[in-house]
């Protein structure tokens, strides 16, 4: 069974997608089916244009708002990047590092990462760092190697004491929006290495503490297939987080029958 001394976290993450109405009619649908909150972690991760609506509208509930990325530096000659501190001041209170988009679309480097990390800590921003592999990578059995080299650049600047208000998000690159799913036995055993890795870096404790999502064509049919496997803390949805046909029934996984 899986482990759920670790509170599930289930975040969306709209990419360049929607417009400021969808948005705001979204969040005010998702608000309505949230409880407390005691019982899973909710938020999306909105394009930056449109978090001080999105978060204006998500007050007064536990529905977590962030940004979809950061540069390492308070101020400067920075043209089309945000600091952590514009983030925080908008109300955003976390924020995506390394999603596969950035370092494939964007030419992002590893060497980035461990920076933006620690930005986003320091500035009370809470990361959910993502890594995962190509198509080629996992053709070529380098997915260890792979997820060993990212863990080690975003956990560059990292301490143990960090561990409770990081996540890491496993996301096969060949998995994200081209319907396929990693199985769940894939996602188990990266999982297990990305957890090994965290302990040996920064202790068992750390490594029990910090979540673990699994990203890529997450779907209302297959949430709760995911989150049954072993060390899976969460899901980071990207296109089924867009609707609230979709994303919500994903949130709700456990309440839904089994088929």
């Amino acid at each position: 069974m899986t482990n759920r001394s670790r509170k599930p976290y289930i975040a969306g993450n709209w990419k360049m997608n929607l417009d400021r109405a969808k948005c705001l009619d979204l969040i005010k649908t998702i608000k309505g089916r949230l409880g407390d909150g005691g019982d899973r972690e909710v938020a999306v991760f909105a394009p930056a244009i449109y978090l001080a609506d999105v978060t204006a509208v998500a007050q007064g509930s536990p529905l977590g708002v962030g940004g979809q990325n950061i540069w390492y530096e308070d101020n400067g000659a920075f043209t089309g990047e945000l600091a952590a501190r514009m983030l925080r001041e908008v109300g955003a209170d976390r924020v995506l590092v390394g999603h596969s988009e950035r370092r494939h679309v964007f030419k992002e480097p590893d060497e980035w990462m461990g920076r933006k990390v620690r930005i986003a800590l320091d500035r009370d921003l809470l990361p959910i760092y993502c890594v995962g592999e190509t198509l080629d990578e996992r053709k070529a059995n380098r997915t260890d190697r792979v997820l060993k080299r990212q863990l080690e650049s975003g956990f560059d600047k990292v301490r143990p004491e960090d561990a409770h208000r990081l996540t890491v998000a496993y996301e096969p690159v060949w998995a994200i929006g081209t319907g396929e799913t990693a199985t769940p036995e894939m996602a188990g055993l990266a999982h297990k290495t990305i957890r090994k890795w965290i302990a040996q870096r920064l202790g068992d404790t750390a490594a029990n503490t910090i979540r673990i999502l699994y990203g890529g064509s997450v779907k209302p049919d297959n949430a709760r297939e995911l989150m049954a496997v072993d060390g899976v803390d969460g899901l980071l949805v990207g296109g089924a987080s867009m609707q609230a046909d979709t994303f919500i029934p994903i949130i709700e996984y456990d309440l839904r029958q089994t088929p």
